[in-house]
């Protein structure tokens, strides 16, 4: 991805808000699926399909597979990718977007805690203000849009399983930032696709979709998962892997707190309103993630 000019702090900021931009989309994109297809079906074409798009450059690379980063390589697989694509369709068949978005705001907050635990990573006092910051700014953004001041009464335990998935985020963060060295943005993701991908096709060998087939809509919710799948995964992971080896684990992951802005959006288009709060809890959010990518002058 050349197109992107990584080491530019204003590019970063920009990337960071594209990123944004797609993932923020990708909820809507899961619930038109879900209107066809099973959790478990949704997950595993997203996968499957992202393998299809990547095939070319996995052949490509498959030679730079070693016994050195094939550990890796499969913990950015399955632990990255697979296991949270599949938590994250499972947790939207009994929560709503809103939820959704609010629990994947936590993933800097494990990627710092497990980085510190398991990676030797350091962080100063400041970065770790800032995603407090980032993370009230998100829970204040959802719950004000969400019309009620009791937000967490909604949760169930269906929302652990989203809190389960930006744990795993969190691993595979530090594990690109701390031990790949020697592969970029795109040979990474495609080559991790290698493995993930004839998982998720014998999955959906053996699948029903009797459902699926029965539905008005099923190749037009397919096509929304294909969306999700290479816009959503291919393109936005590459773009992802190739931002924390230039920048930060945390400034990275951070770009899960600047997600429900972009879901507020869409909410404009559908009719919703916008107040002042909304562009209070914003601030806070860009103030969080400014203040996690502060590093000391040298």
């Amino acid at each position: 991805m050349t197109v992107f000019n990584y080491k530019n702090k204003i590019w970063q900021w920009m990337i960071l808000l594209f990123l944004a931009f797609i993932w923020g989309s990708s909820f809507i994109l899961m619930k038109k699926g879900l209107r066809s297809y099973s959790s478990d079906q949704v997950a595993a074409l997203r996968m499957f399909i992202t393998f299809l798009a990547f095939l070319p450059y996995g052949i490509k690379n498959l030679k730079k597979v070693t016994k050195d980063n094939v550990f890796s390589l499969l913990l950015v697989g399955f632990i990255g990718s697979v296991i949270p694509a599949f938590l994250f369709t499972k947790a939207q068949t009994r929560i709503d977007s809103g939820m959704a978005g609010m629990l994947n705001s936590m993933t800097p907050l494990f990627t710092l805690i497990i980085g510190l635990l398991f990676y030797k990573s350091t962080a100063r006092l400041i970065n770790a203000l800032g995603i407090l910051l980032g993370l009230i700014g998100a829970m204040g953004l959802i719950t004000y849009t969400s019309g009620t001041s009791d937000f967490f009464s909604n949760i169930n335990y269906y929302g652990l399983l989203i809190v389960v998935a930006t744990i795993c985020y969190g691993i595979n963060v530090n594990q690109v930032k701390y031990k790949i060295k020697d592969l970029n943005g795109l040979e990474l993701t495609s080559m991790a696709f290698m493995f993930v991908g004839p998982f998720a096709g014998v999955y959906l060998l053996f699948s029903d979709f009797s459902y699926a087939l029965s539905t008005n809509d099923y190749i037009l919710n397919l096509g929304y998962i294909a969306i999700l799948a290479v816009i959503g995964t291919m393109m936005a992971l590459i773009i992802f892997n190739t931002l924390i080896q230039h920048t930060s684990a945390l400034f990275g992951s951070s770009v899960t707190y600047v997600i429900p802005v972009f879901a507020i959006m869409w909410g404009l288009f559908d009719g919703e309103k916008i107040g002042i709060l909304h562009f209070f809890w914003i601030s806070l959010i860009f103030i969080g993630v400014y203040l996690v990518n502060l590093r000391k002058q040298k």
